[in-house]
């Protein structure tokens, strides 16, 4: 699975002019499946997003998680996130899941996720979405569960 985390003071998604999630200060995820991935794969990015570092502390560091900020999470699916643009001008996305798996992973993510966190937020999964945020530091991270070394 790969992961854009992005520190949001707020964060929403929209389809078809309708809000369907929206948060205030927290993380919002852009979320894509490999067709190799597995529950595993998504307990592993569930855990670490939530307990990344990424929050200021009293001291203005980066030194508090999601959880301990009591922040919010929103959670969208994003298959072009496994788009290849290595050759040729029209990306390839071979190696993103089929829907059907893609959504199974997709939501034993978010299930984990509310585990965790108070409040989570989602987009729709295969839905034409429009997503706002304003993006806090800006803090951009970048995780992918095949590079768990």
């Amino acid at each position: 699975m790969r992961a854009v985390v992005q520190r949001v003071s707020r964060a929403s998604v929209s389809v078809d002019g309708e809000i369907v999630g929206a948060i205030r200060n927290g993380l919002l995820v852009l979320l894509g499946v490999r067709s190799t991935d597995d529950r595993e794969s998504a307990d592993y990015l569930a855990d670490k997003i939530v307990n990344l570092r990424i929050f200021e502390d009293a001291d203005g560091r980066m030194n508090k998680s999601l959880l301990e900020s009591n922040g919010e999470l929103l959670v969208v699916s994003q298959f072009t996130l496994y788009g290849d643009a290595r050759k040729g001008r029209r990306p390839s996305f071979i190696d993103a899941a089929p829907p059907e798996r893609a959504n199974e992973l997709y939501e034993h993510f978010v299930s984990k996720c509310k585990k965790l966190v108070e409040t989570v937020k989602t987009g729709r999964f295969q839905a034409m979405m429009d997503v706002e945020l304003v993006n806090n530091g800006p803090v951009t991270i970048l995780l992918d569960s095949e590079k768990q070394i």
